[in-house]
C-alpha cells in the first residue's frame, strides 16, 4: 500500500509497480469504440509513451495496446496507485504551500470510490467526467503540486499537466482547459478519436475541475427543483402524496432519492446497473430497492394513498416504468404520478448514457462494444417509446421537465414527439427545468455554492454549516423582495434537512444556493472562523459550474436567454478569465458537460480561505465578479429579475456600472420599419 509521500514522488519508474490490470467487483467504463485507423492508432500509443523513458517502452507499449484494443482507452491501469484514495486531512499532503495540498485534498475526493462513479477509469460521473485521461497524469500531477511554491503555476492542457511556470502570489495556483477543441472539430465522433489518441479530454464540468463533492452537489438543486415544481405545476407547498418518477442513480442522478425524501414526496427512480443502485441503497440514499414493477406499482399506491416520503430504487429500464404507468391509467383511470423527469446521462447516448429497453443492461454492453450502429438504432427506438408513454400521461395531468441532461435533445433527433409549434431553438414540448425554474433562481443571483473543510474534520462542517444558517436568517430581515426571501428560506430549511439526512459522501463539503450578498458573507463569516480558530483548517469555496454566469448552454443554462445569444460563450470565457485575475486559488474553463460535447461552454473555480485578510479581500472580490457577470448578461438579454437584481447590485457597489437595456415597448415599431424593405 502507498502512502501519500511515495503518491508525492513522482511515476514510480525505477521499480515498475505489478500489472493489476481491471479491478473485479466495482463498476468500469463502458468499452468505448473510437475507430481509430492504423495511423491513429499508433499516434494513441506513442503519445502514451511518452511519458515514460525508452527503455520501458518494450514492457509497456503491448499492455497499452491491449487496452486500447480492449478497452478503447490508454488508462494505463498498470499506474493505478495502491493507496485507499480519499480526501485526506490536508496537513497530511506534502506540500510547500497550502493551495496545493487542498488541490490534492479535492482530487483524491473526486477519484474516492465512494464518490467516483467509475474509479479506476478516472471518471468521477456523468459515465464520461474524466478527472485525468489516464494515471501517469496522476501521479505527475500530485509531484508537481508536492513541489509547487507560490511563485509557480501548474497549467493542465485536458488532463495533461504542461508543468509549472514562473508566475507570482497572487496568481492562480492551477489553471486549468479540458476539451478545447476548434469549434468545426467539436463534434462527438472526433472527440471519441481525439480521447483515445491521449489530446483531449472530457471534464463533465466539477470532474476536471476537481471540485466535485459527490451526490450532495445536486441534491440541493433537485430539492429546489422539485419543490419549484410543486409550487408552478401543482400549486402545492407540501408534495406530501405526490409522486415523482424519474431515472438514474449513477453519478450526480444518485441525488435524486434522497431530494425527492428531503421535498416531501414519492420518488420512484429507475435504474439499469445494479451496482449503481445498491451503491445508493448502502450509503443510505435509497430507501428501498425492487427488481418487481408489480412490487414497485402497489408501494407507490400505498406511499401516495399515505402521504409518506419514499424513495424506491426500480431495478429496470425507466422505459418499462413509464409504459407501465400508461397501463395503470388505462385500465384503472387512476394517475398515478404527478411530475416526472429523466437523469440517464443523455449527453453521451450511445456510449453507456442511455441503455434501450429492448436488452438487459449485460445485452447492451455488449452490443455497444461490437455493434455501434444497431445499438444506435435500438436506443433511438426506446427514446421515442419512452415519450410516446410520457406523453400520454403529460395529456392527463401529469407535469414533466427536461432536466437538462440532453433526453429532450436526443429524444428529437430521434424522431419522438416532442416539437412545440412556432418554438426557438432549444424549445420543445416541454420545459428545461431552467426555463421554468432555475432560470428565474439564478437571474435573481442565486446558484449553487459550495465549500469543503480541508481537516476532514466533521465538527468544522458543523460550525461552518451555523455561520452560512446565520448568515441566511439575518439575510431575511433584510429589506429584500419575497422572491429573494423565498430563496433564503428554502436555503435554510435545506440546511437543517442536510444535517438530519448526513448527505456527506467524501470531504466534509456544503453546498447552498445562495446570491452574491449572501456568498460574500458566508466566505468573509468562515474565512474569520478560521482565524480566531474556531474552524480548525483551510476551506475551500468553490460552486458547480452550472450557476448564475459558469455555463453558456442553450439547452440548460441559458435556455431562458431569448435575444438570440444562447448560442453565445462569452460569458463563461470571461468568468473563467475574470476568477483568474481577481484572486481565485484555480480556475478551470471546460467544453462539455451537462448535456454533451460540443453544446456547452463552463467554467469554475477554487478559493482557498485560510484566515488571512488577503484570503477575505479575494473572496469578496471573485465572488461579486462571479454572480454579478451573469446577472449583468442576463440582464442585458431582458430578464426582468436579472434587471432589478444588478440595479441592486450597482447601488450597492457604486464601483459597478452595468449597460442596462432600453426595452421596445411597442412591437409595431418594428414590424413597421421591417415592412420598407419588402
Amino acid at each position: 500500500m502507498s502512502s501519500l509521500k511515495e503518491i508525492c514522488s513522482g511515476l514510480p519508474l525505477h521499480a515498475l509497480p505489478k500489472n493489476r490490470g481491471r479491478k473485479i467487483g466495482i463498476p468500469h467504463a463502458p468499452v468505448r469504440t473510437p475507430n481509430l485507423t492504423e495511423h491513429e492508432e499508433k499516434l494513441a500509443l506513442k503519445n502514451s509513451l511518452r511519458y515514460f523513458p525508452p527503455d520501458l517502452h518494450p514492457v509497456l507499449a503491448p499492455e497499452f495496446a491491449d487496452e486500447l484494443r480492449h478497452y478503447g482507452h490508454i488508462y494505463m491501469y498498470r499506474f493505478c496507485p495502491q493507496i485507499e484514495m480519499r480526501a485526506y486531512p490536508i496537513q497530511e499532503y506534502p506540500c510547500k504551500v497550502m493551495q496545493a495540498a487542498a488541490i490534492m485534498h479535492m482530487i483524491m475526493n473526486n477519484l474516492d470510490p465512494a464518490v467516483a462513479q467509475f474509479p479506476q477509469e478516472l471518471v468521477t460521473y456523468g459515465g464520461n467526467g474524466q478527472v485525468f485521461s489516464n494515471w501517469a497524469q496522476f501521479w505527475l500531477v500530485m509531484h508537481y503540486l508536492s513541489e509547487m511554491t507560490e511563485e509557480q503555476t501548474l497549467v493542465m492542457y485536458s488532463g495533461h499537466p504542461l508543468g509549472l511556470f514562473p508566475s507570482h502570489k497572487n496568481a492562480p495556483r492551477l489553471v486549468i482547459t479540458n476539451g478545447m477543441v476548434i469549434p468545426n472539430y467539436s463534434s462527438r465522433d472526433e472527440y471519441e478519436k481525439l480521447f483515445a489518441m491521449g489530446v483531449t479530454m472530457y471534464g463533465q464540468m466539477t470532474a476536471g475541475s476537481y471540485c466535485y463533492i459527490g451526490p450532495q452537489g445536486i441534491v440541493h438543486g433537485t430539492v429546489l427543483t422539485v419543490l419549484n415544481a410543486g409550487r408552478r405545476y401543482l400549486g402545492v407547498e407540501n408534495l406530501a402524496g405526490k409522486v415523482f418518477v424519474t431515472s438514474g442513480l449513477g453519478g450526480m442522478s444518485g441525488a435524486q432519492a434522497k431530494a425527492a425524501v428531503i421535498a416531501g414526496c414519492v420518488g420512484i427512480i429507475a435504474e439499469v446497473d445494479e451496482a449503481a443502485l445498491l451503491k445508493r441503497y448502502k450509503q443510505g440514499w435509497l430507501m428501498e430497492i425492487t427488481d418487481s414493477l408489480d412490487h414497485c406499482i402497489a408501494r407507490l399506491r400505498k406511499a401516495k394513498k399515505n402521504k409518506m416520503a419514499l424513495s424506491l430504487g426500480y431495478h429496470g429500464n425507466v422505459v418499462d416504468l413509464w409504459e407501465r404507468l400508461v397501463a395503470e391509467f388505462n385500465k384503472t383511470g387512476d394517475l398515478l404520478v404527478d411530475l416526472g423527469s429523466d437523469q440517464t446521462s443523455c449527453h453521451n447516448p450511445f456510449k453507456g448514457g442511455y441503455y434501450p429497453v429492448q436488452l438487459n443492461f449485460k445485452e447492451a454492453n455488449q452490443l455497444m462494444a461490437n455493434n455501434t450502429e444497431e445499438f444506435k438504432v435500438l436506443v433511438q427506438e426506446s427514446l421515442r417509446r419512452q415519450v410516446a408513454a410520457i406523453n400520454k400521461l403529460s395529456d392527463q395531468g401529469m407535469f414533466f421537465w427536461d432536466y437538462g441532461n440532453a433526453f429532450l435533445l436526443e429524444a428529437q433527433r430521434a424522431g419522438a414527439d416532442v416539437g412545440k409549434e412556432g418554438a426557438n431553438k432549444g424549445e420543445f414540448r416541454y420545459p428545461s427545468y431552467v426555463q421554468h425554474i432555475m432560470g428565474d433562481i439564478f437571474s435573481l443571483g442565486f446558484g449553487p455554492f459550495r465549500w469543503v473543510c480541508t481537516s476532514g474534520n466533521p465538527e468544522d462542517l458543523a460550525v461552518t454549516d451555523d455561520v452560512a444558517k446565520s448568515v441566511l436568517e439575518d439575510a431575511v430581515l433584510q429589506e429584500v423582495n419575497d422572491s429573494v426571501k423565498q430563496q433564503y428560506r428554502d436555503n435554510i430549511r435545506w440546511i437543517e434537512e442536510a444535517r438530519r439526512h448526513n448527505l456527506v459522501v467524501g470531504s466534509q463539503a456544503r453546498i447552498l444556493y445562495s446570491d452574491q450578498n449572501g456568498r460574500v458573507a458566508i466566505a468573509r463569516a468562515i474565512n474569520q472562523g478560521i482565524a480566531e480558530g474556531k474552524i480548525k483548517g483551510p476551506v475551500v469555496l468553490s460552486r458547480d459550474h452550472h450557476d448564475v454566469s459558469g455555463t453558456d448552454s442553450p439547452y440548460r443554462e441559458t435556455s431562458n436567454i431569448y435575444d438570440g445569444s444562447a448560442l453565445c460563450a462569452d460569458m463563461a470565457v470571461q468568468n473563467f478569465v475574470g476568477d483568474a485575475l481577481r484572486g481565485a486559488t484555480w480556475v478551470a474553463l471546460h467544453n462539455g458537460g451537462g448535456v454533451g460535447w460540443g453544446e456547452v461552454i463552463n467554467g469554475g473555480f477554487g478559493l482557498v480561505l485560510d484566515g488571512s485578510t488577503q484570503a477575505e479581500e479575494c473572496a469578496k472580490m471573485m465572488l461579486s465578479w462571479d454572480v454579478s457577470n451573469g446577472v449583468a448578461r442576463r440582464c442585458w438579454s431582458g430578464n426582468d429579475n436579472a434587471y432589478e437584481t444588478i440595479c441592486q447590485a450597482m447601488e450597492k457597489d457604486k464601483k459597478l456600472k452595468v449597460t442596462l437595456p432600453h426595452k421596445v415597448v411597442d412591437d409595431d415599431i418594428l414590424k413597421q420599419a421591417l415592412l420598407i424593405f419588402h
